[in-house]
């Protein structure tokens, strides 16, 4: 029997940009203002008249291989069984290696605790049998949780019948958040600005 692997499937073509993932883990979470867990990016495309606005949540890939794990010092960055990565609030001394080497920039300092934190999932709320805020909190349903090994999952039957992308899947790291309808033309522009 295979080990439970939860991912997050995002589907673009249902984002509303309503930005309640977003609030709802600053909330959840208890982050602190001006720092964002996950967030969700404004996209704007071409020239009057002919111009698109697009949305791309970005948070934590929850990588099969993070590369923050292996810079970590401490060992504060750790990877769970079931893939979720998470930092040890009691060991990490906010050094930002691992901000350093997420070639995805979803980690922050919290600026109260002086430690870096980043999304987990919710590993709390899943530890407990619950959805990750955010996908709970969509109006839309555009956020799909679920275990990969799982067959008969709705996000293992979602990837498996349609077309994904994942944000920077040449890294190595094989990030665990898909997207449907992934504009990979957004994602350079995100990138550029950032």
């Amino acid at each position: 029997m295979n080990k439970v692997r939860y991912a997050m499937l995002i589907d673009l073509n249902r984002c509303i940009g309503c930005y309640s993932c977003q609030v709802a883990c600053k909330m959840e979470n208890g982050v602190p203002l001006g720092s964002w867990r996950s967030w969700v990016k404004q996209i704007e495309k071409g020239k009057y008249p002919n111009v698109s606005k697009s949305f791309l949540p970005l948070l934590c890939n929850n990588c099969e291989n993070p590369i923050c794990v292996t810079v970590c010092p401490v060992l504060a960055s750790i990877r769970r069984d079931d893939g979720i990565v998470f930092v040890d609030p009691h060991r990490c001394i906010g050094c930002r290696y691992c901000m350093a080497s997420c070639p995805y920039g979803v980690r922050y300092v919290n600026p109260l605790l002086n430690i870096v934190q980043k999304c987990d999932f919710c590993l709390h709320r899943v530890d407990q049998g619950l959805q990750p805020a955010c996908v709970e909190a969509c109006p839309a349903q555009a956020r799909i949780f679920g275990d990969l090994h799982d067959p008969e999952s709705e996000i293992a039957k979602l990837i498996a019948g349609s077309s994904v992308a994942r944000v920077k899947p040449d890294m190595g790291t094989d990030p665990k958040v898909y997207y449907i309808g992934l504009d990979e033309e957004a994602v350079e522009k995100v990138e550029r600005e950032e």
